[in-house]
């Protein structure tokens, strides 16, 4: 008997044991797939929260080491990316991607002999990999190691013949190593297998630049421009050519535009400026030189060019000081002495201008330093690093013509951009975050909502939002202690509506921590006790919505789970006639494309709450999606009359 009761009570240990082990494992692995839940919603600080538990729990994992260095590389910690990359590695040094990611990480650092050891540990894993070979060529060019680059790229083209950037990057290598002719003949391949690539026809346009063919390169722009209309660097080039062919104003416009596009590009400043003083705009041609003088306060070019500014509109003790700045660095800068020599006269300051003219006097000066201020003309460009004070009224152009190159991987601009091209507005959510939005000023209110923070949410009210609000550290800190907290209480709880008044809380924080999981099963057993609450039916349906989300994207199918969301929000509007919960619900048709139903709740949410911007947009988008471009642009264009400014970036698009 003895023997027997130790074999059961060994045994017992032994399953308790195997239990406690299969629990930590379930434990860790939801700590992952909510991490990587919070990664997809772009919640990249959250995310890091869950991987650094699941890595305390179990350092051994190389996923959690993995999904925060993907986490960390949003964020644009590179080194803190790579060395997590390193120890995922270090755990399983088989999978491709994390040698994938590593390799960016480097090549952001700008260690591109690293990367190319990554891509080609990768590369023995998965030879077949377009991407990798391509990223690996680029590395190489960086590295100027360009007869590696073209031996590799002679391979890519054996394989991939269709691939038309191997033909772009080996047009830049032929630039590199001055070969224009075959550079040409590059891109013409390159533009034969795919003409809709902007960047292509801005690389052409380059080479034309480059032998100063200023009518053929402004075509290859127009073309460019056509294709990639947000690329800044495009509408400064075509600048250059129109100059160079006399058109003033369109090189003006084009500088106008790269500024809308970027606000502090130096040579758009410092270019329209030279314009504007040329056309006698002077008054904004020194915000201009200001611009610039900001961003470069010891620019002697710019500061000479504003001194000149300041004495044509009269302010002279500026011109002055400016002029001095520059005779102070270039003391036989002639032109500028006989300029500051003039400013003291006009100001009654004879000896300080009889210094002047006397050193100008004295070395003799030469008849091209007597003259008027020259005028532009196509040939006076300078190289930006050009530091000769002569040539302070040329336009400037880049050092250099570089390429932009373009690193192909998952791991680029939003992860939902993998699945989307128009993104229709998301659904509106309970949470205990306020929205902050300075643009457009409106505040969700629904009756229900206001009657719960009146009666049991004054403490923590509840907030409808659409969008999730960035959380720190500390925030996501103190979320974690609420849920232990509410969850100490609901443990201690007898009475069945104050547990239920918690669970609604914990199910709400839950949801703001992107554990949809937690949150659903929080509601479930919430709207066991009541099941005719609008609030948990809503929150249930956006929680599921939005892990059928993320599902989707690891190809899963949540066919059913979509009918699940369906579902609640049309028990929640049966006990609430709310304009958001019409509009989720309008979402949920629409990701099942069925427009007709979808543009029907989006019309009654619209009904319900002309204010609602967010209704507009999506309805805008169905309608479109459904042939109704004409009635979609108009809901659009309210939408960007009640603040939704993005709305008209797809107005302008589709009526193209």
């Amino acid at each position: 008997m003895k023997k027997l009761l130790l074999f059961a009570l060994l045994q017992l240990s032994i399953v308790n044991c195997q239990l406690s082990i299969c629990r930590a494992q379930f434990k860790t692995d939801r700590l992952v797939m909510i991490g990587r839940s919070a990664l997809y919603y772009e919640d990249y600080v959250l995310s890091i929260q869950y991987f650094n538990q699941a890595i305390s729990a179990k350092p051994y994992l190389y996923e959690p080491w993995f999904y925060r260095g993907v986490a960390k590389f949003y964020l644009d910690d590179f080194a803190g990316a790579e060395a997590d990359c390193s120890e995922a590695i270090k755990r399983n040094p088989y999978v491709v991607n994390m040698y994938e990611l590593r390799g960016l990480c480097r090549i952001r650092q700008k260690n591109f002999s690293g990367a190319i050891k990554d891509y080609n540990q990768a590369l023995r894993y998965d030879p077949e990999n377009q991407s990798l070979w391509h990223n690996r060529v680029l590395c190489h060019i960086n590295d100027k190691d360009y007869d590696t680059a073209l031996l590799q790229l002679d391979t890519i083209i054996t394989r991939w013949s269709k691939h038309a950037p191997a033909y772009a990057m080996q047009a830049e290598v032929y630039m590199q190593q001055k070969d224009t002719t075959k550079a040409i003949a590059a891109l013409e391949k390159s533009l034969e297998v795919d003409p809709y690539d902007g960047s292509l026809w801005s690389q052409r346009a380059i080479i034309s630049l480059s032998r100063e063919e200023w009518k053929e390169s402004e075509g290859y722009l127009d073309k460019a421009i056509h294709l990639q209309p947000k690329q800044t660097v495009n509408y400064i080039n075509r600048a250059v050519a129109r100059f160079n062919q006399n058109n003033l104003r369109g090189t003006m416009a084009d500088y106008d535009i790269a500024l809308d596009l970027d606000p502090n590009n130096f040579l758009a400043h410092y270019n329209r400026g030279l314009l504007r003083a040329q056309v006698g705009d002077d008054n904004r041609a020194i915000l201009d030189f200001d611009f610039v003088l900001n961003l470069e306060p010891e620019n002697l070019m710019a500061l000479f060019n504003r001194a000149l500014l300041l004495e044509n509109t009269g302010n002279l003790r500026g011109a002055i000081r400016d002029y001095s700045k520059v005779i102070e660095e270039f003391p036989n800068f002639w032109f500028g002495l006989q300029h500051r020599a003039s400013c003291y006269r006009r100001l009654g300051m004879a000896k300080q201008a009889e210094m002047d003219e006397f050193r100008i006097l004295k070395a003799q000066m030469d008849k091209r330093y007597g003259g008027k201020q020259p005028r532009l003309s196509q040939k006076q460009m300078r190289k930006r690093s050009d530091l000769d004070i002569e040539k302070y009224n040329q336009l400037a152009v880049a050092d250099e013509q570089e390429v932009e190159h373009e690193y192909q991987s998952d791991y680029r601009g939003r992860v939902q951009n993998r699945r989307v091209t128009i993104d229709y507005l998301p659904m509106f959510v309970l949470s205990m975050e306020h929205e902050q939005n300075q643009v457009k000023q409106y505040i969700a209110y629904d009756k229900q909502v206001e009657a719960y923070n009146t009666s049991e949410g004054k403490q923590y009210p509840l907030y409808i939002i659409n969008s999730n609000p960035a959380m720190d550290e500390k925030d996501t800190k103190r979320y974690f202690s609420y849920i232990d907290s509410l969850s100490g209480q609901i443990d201690r709880e007898r009475d069945i509506r104050r547990s239920a008044s918690l669970l609604m809380r914990r199910a709400v924080a839950y949801s703001v921590i992107q554990n949809f999981d937690a949150a659903i099963e929080d509601l479930s057993t919430y709207l066991q006790i009541d099941s005719t609450s609008s609030l948990a039916y809503w929150q249930r349906a956006v929680c599921q919505s939005k892990l059928n989300d993320f599902n989707a994207s690891q190809g899963t199918d949540i066919r059913m789970k979509t009918a699940n969301v369906l579902s609640d929000l049309t028990e929640a509007i049966r006990y609430n006639e709310s304009a958001y919960l019409y509009y989720n619900r309008g979402n949920v048709y629409v990701q099942r494309n069925d427009y007709t139903h979808a543009i029907e709740d989006y019309t009654r949410a619209i009904q319900l709450d002309g204010h609602l911007a967010e209704a507009y947009y999506n309805r805008g988008l169905a309608r479109i999606a459904n042939k109704q471009q004409a009635e979609g642009i108009s809901d659009l264009s309210k939408a960007g009359e009640l603040g939704l400014y993005t709305a008209y970036s797809i107005i302008k698009r589709y009526q193209k």
